[in-house]
């Protein structure tokens, strides 16, 4: 059961290019999210359950049309690959996947230092372009930054969340061996470092952003 508010966008995001870890393609793409997926399972910030996607006609773009496999143990590039396209519209032939979205329950620690769990705490995407690979983590709540959505500082939640976080995506850098590059800012956020950036306060207080939520 989610216990915490959700932004309908990220609050943070940060991505890599990674033609020079894998090759562009499908299992290529499924391989390098399994190997992520399991540094994020290290930090309990993301048990996968779940594998989304999106299909794209090369030449046209998305197509409105996606699909998704329950996930059960390990992810397994090859046999996943098979399931991905045995799923693949029939009146698109020629469709491909442009995304693949792993998701999944995380464990975050509340104000007291207990252990809580979460849908949806940490997300992963990777895209599987046939000449370019990419890779995205995003975050979708309030526990990694200074303030909650309302504007109240919370640095005892924070202290206690943000720093697994940043654990996370160094040890991902590691792994890829290129260093995380900041997603685009949204109405909720930006990543700033391995961490959020701190919102401007007036009054102690930063902005309320739960006209949004």
């Amino acid at each position: 059961m989610a216990i915490l508010m959700r932004a309908p966008e990220e609050s943070a995001s940060w991505e890599w290019e990674l033609n020079d870890l894998a090759q562009p393609g499908l299992e290529s793409a499924l391989l390098v999210a399994a190997r992520m997926t399991a540094v994020l399972r290290e930090h309990r910030l993301l048990d996968p359950d779940r594998l989304a996607w999106g299909w794209t006609v090369f030449g046209r773009g998305g197509i409105g049309l996606g699909a998704d496999i329950s996930l059960r143990g390990q992810l397994d590039g090859a046999e996943l690959a098979q399931k991905v396209r045995q799923a693949q519209p029939v009146a698109f032939p020629e469709a491909v996947p442009g995304y693949f979205v792993v998701s999944g329950t995380g464990t975050w620690l509340d104000a007291e230092g207990e252990a809580r769990s979460e849908p949806g705490l940490v997300e992963l995407t990777v895209y599987p372009d046939e000449r370019n690979l990419a890779a995205e983590v995003a975050v979708f709540h309030d526990i990694w930054g200074y303030c909650d959505f309302k504007g109240v500082p919370h640095p005892a939640l924070r202290d206690r969340n943000a720093p697994r976080l940043a654990a996370a995506l160094r040890d991902l850098e590691a792994l890829l061996g290129a260093p995380a590059q900041p997603g685009d800012p949204t109405y909720f956020g930006q990543a700033d470092g391995h961490g959020i950036a701190e919102p401007d306060l007036i009054d102690g207080l930063g902005p309320d952003l739960t006209d949004k939520l």
